[in-house]
Parts: structure tokens; C-alpha cells; sequence
């Protein structure tokens, strides 16, 4: 029986290969004042900007930069939307990583407004946004959250009393989301690495998560499928590599897609705590987390016994396509969850991505981020003493 289920719109999406030219020619349909957000020097080293800025002069397009470092706080969306507020603004452009993405997301919807982002996020202020914005464009250049597909943007405070929190409306989501795989090329592998991995939680998690339906199943796995041959080459001898680049980009876009639509489960319930407390990359978080967390959702399915079956058999049906294999029904299917595991755990060693102590995290952090985890669309409840666990076979 096919269950009852709500589909979010996405952007118009443009997808390939030198897309990035397709900009020039949507420009013109917003106005004639553009402000680009874009990251701390990247897009600037690869020599990207100066051609943009070159196109818009051509084009006689007046044209505002804006750079960010880091995740956007509220500070950094309040200081830049005062700085443009009376400006004018047709059209933002985010050019950038997640971060980038979600600080333009939050400044074109905070610019018609007169006060602080920090009143409009969730379980944090008391406002609820009306979806009025500055349209927005989105541009990714690393392959990671998703975030040219979503209606939110994260929004952080890092400290004792900080917080990870969404403004968030279905306004917001992108108006076009450009994705040019040849952005991200330059991008590190340490940085295609942990941004590749959170893509690919993002997928697994939404394809088992308790809220799926057959539409984010579909394309969950399709992501997935693009993204396992690709994910290692990526961040190696394929980074130059057009096609391996398109695979991520694909993956990257879909796991936001779906995020948005069967939402996520224990692995973006630690990264919430974590990234609020500790100034850890959120891919980071994610990615190291991966392997450790699916091992015990699988742990925990399986005493579950038939109650968990259905879970299993999608935990399954991932190993199987990482094999190579169709999963049959019927078929055993203990080898390809165990395929699933030691393919993460693979991936996680490759990768060498950080382990959690590398950021300042210790055994005595563990209770402030358990108490703080949300296990909601998990595929199963796990307890106090699952979690823990997690977490310190990641320290």
C-alpha cells in the first residue's frame, strides 16, 4: 500500500556542465541590481568571480559582493542585510559552498524585513516569516548539502549557548538553482570528502527514514547510485574528471531533494548539538558518524525482529547496489548489510576524515550532545546508551 504523502516544489534547476553561462541570460528577467554572496576567497582564487564580474559589466549589470566565512550566524545575515537593505536589490546570487548558499538563502528573505534573522528561527525566536524575499538564484560549488534545493537555511551560533537553528518557509526555496559540476572541480579533497560524505547520509538517510515515500525512494537511491563509483575518485586521481564531478553534483542536488521531502534521522541529530557546541565542519560531523550510526540502526533492527524487517531490507537493498548485486526477496540478506557497513567504514578510513576529539570533543561533552540529539524520521529508536556508543567509537 502506497502511503499518504505531502511533495515539496523545487527550483527550476538547470543541470550540467557549463551551465554557469545560463546566469547572464536569467539576470535580466529580475532587474538590473544583482548581489552576489560568495565564500571566503574560493570562487575568487579559481578565477570564477572575476569572470562573472566581467559578464555583468558587459551586460550593464550593477552588481554588489558580499563574502562570508564560515557558517552564517545571525550577526553575518543582520549585518549584511542592513548594509543592502536600501539598495535596491533585483536578484540575490549565492556562489558557494552549503554555508554560502544558505547565508544568500537568508539574505534575500531577511532584506524586506526591518529586524534581526534571530526572530524568525525556529526555537529561537517568536516570528514566523511570511516567504516575502529578494528572488534568489543558487549556484553551488561544492557537492555537500543540498541546500539549492531546500526551503531552509541553517543558521549558527557556536558557543556554551549556541544553537543550530532553520528560517524557514516554502518561499524560500530557491527561484533557480544553476548546478555547474565544472565549479567544482577546484574544490579540495578534504573538503569534497566531508562534503560528499553528508550528500551521501543525506541519502541514506532519507531512504530509510520513517517519513519515506516511493517518490524520495526513488530518487534516494538514484543518488546513491551516481555517487558510490564516484565518491573516492572524486577526491583523488577523478577530481579533474568532468563526469565524476557531475556524479557528486547529481547526488549532492537529489540528497536535498529528498532530505526536504522524508527528512533525516540520528546522524543530523547529533550534528545539530555538535555544530551548535563545537566549531566542526558540518560535513565533517556527518561523515564520520556515518558508518558507526547505520551499524547500530542495523544492530538495533535486527533485535527488533520482524518489526524492523522492512528497514533491513532497504539497509539490504543499499548494500546490494554498492556490490553490484540485486537484492532478490527472500534472498539473505545479513551479507549485503554487512557489505553496507565495512563499504562506510571503508569510506571513512579512505577518506581519513577527522575523528570528533580532533575538534575539542571529549568523553565529558557526551551528555550535553545526547540530551540534545532529535531522533526524529530515525527508522528506529535507539536509546541513551546507543547513542553514547556512537559517539565514542568516533572520539
Amino acid at each position: 500500500m502506497i502511503p499518504s504523502f505531502n511533495f515539496a516544489r523545487i527550483p527550476h534547476i538547470i543541470f550540467g556542465p557549463g551551465k554557469l553561462v545560463n546566469l547572464y541570460s536569467l539576470i535580466p528577467q529580475y532587474g538590473k541590481s544583482v548581489l552576489l554572496v560568495v565564500g571566503a576567497g574560493s570562487l575568487e582564487k579559481s578565477g570564477k568571480l572575476d569572470e562573472i564580474k566581467i559578464a555583468l559589466e558587459e551586460k550593464l549589470i550593477d552588481y554588489h559582493v558580499y563574502e562570508i566565512k564560515g557558517e552564517p550566524s545571525p550577526n553575518m545575515v543582520d549585518k549584511a542585510t542592513k548594509m543592502y537593505r536600501n539598495k535596491r536589490i533585483d536578484l540575490v546570487i549565492g556562489i558557494g559552498g552549503g554555508s554560502v548558499t544558505d547565508a544568500g538563502k537568508a539574505i534575500s528573505a531577511m532584506i524586506p524585513k526591518e529586524d534581526s534573522v534571530k526572530n524568525y528561527l525556529e526555537g529561537i525566536g517568536i516570528k514566523s516569516h511570511n516567504g516575502k524575499k529578494i528572488p534568489y538564484i543558487a549556484i553551488p560549488t561544492t557537492s555537500g548539502t543540498g541546500s539549492e534545493a531546500t526551503k531552509n537555511a541553517v543558521i549558527s551560533e557556536i558557543g556554551h549557548d549556541g544553537f543550530k537553528k532553520s528560517l524557514r518557509h516554502d518561499n524560500l526555496i530557491p527561484d533557480v538553482a544553476i548546478i555547474d559540476p565544472e565549479l567544482m572541480k577546484s574544490c579540495p579533497a578534504s573538503i569534497t570528502a566531508a562534503c560528499g560524505m553528508d550528500a551521501f547520509t543525506q541519502l541514506v538517510e532519507s531512504y530509510v527514514s520513517s517519513n519515506a515515500n516511493p517518490i524520495t525512494d526513488a530518487l534516494a537511491f538514484s543518488g546513491m547510485k551516481y555517487m558510490k563509483d564516484a565518491l573516492i575518485p572524486a577526491c583523488s586521481h577523478g577530481s579533474s574528471d568532468i563526469n565524476v564531478r557531475s556524479s557528486m553534483a547529481y547526488g549532492s542536488l537529489i540528497s536535498g531533494i529528498t532530505l526536504a521531502n522524508a527528512g533525516l534521522g540520528v546522524i543530523h541529530g547529533f550534528a545539530s548539538p555538535i555544530g551548535a557546541y563545537f566549531k566542526i565542519p558540518h560535513g565533517v560531523v556527518c561523515g564520520t558518524l556515518l558508518a558507526e550510526a547505520t551499524k547500530m540502526n542495523i544492530k538495533v533492527l535486527k533485535e527488533r525482529g520482524s518489526e524492523g524487517e522492512v528497514s533491513l531490507e532497504k539497509y539490504a537493498h543499499i548494500g546490494a547496489m554498492l556490490s553490484n548485486e540485486p537484492l532478490n526477496k527472500g534472498e539473505e540478506i545479513s551479507q549485503y548489510l554487512l557489505i553496507l557497513i565495512e563499504t562506510l567504514e571503508n569510506w571513512t578510513d579512505l577518506l581519513k576524515l577527522d575523528k570528533l576529539s580532533n575538534y575539542g570533543i571529549s568523553n565529558e561533552d557526551i551528555t550535553y550532545i545526547v540530551d540534545n540529539t532529535a531522533l526524529k524520521n530515525n527508522p528506529v529508536s535507539l536509546n541513551k546508551k546507543d547513542l553514547i556508543e556512537i559517539l565514542k567509537n568516533r572520539l
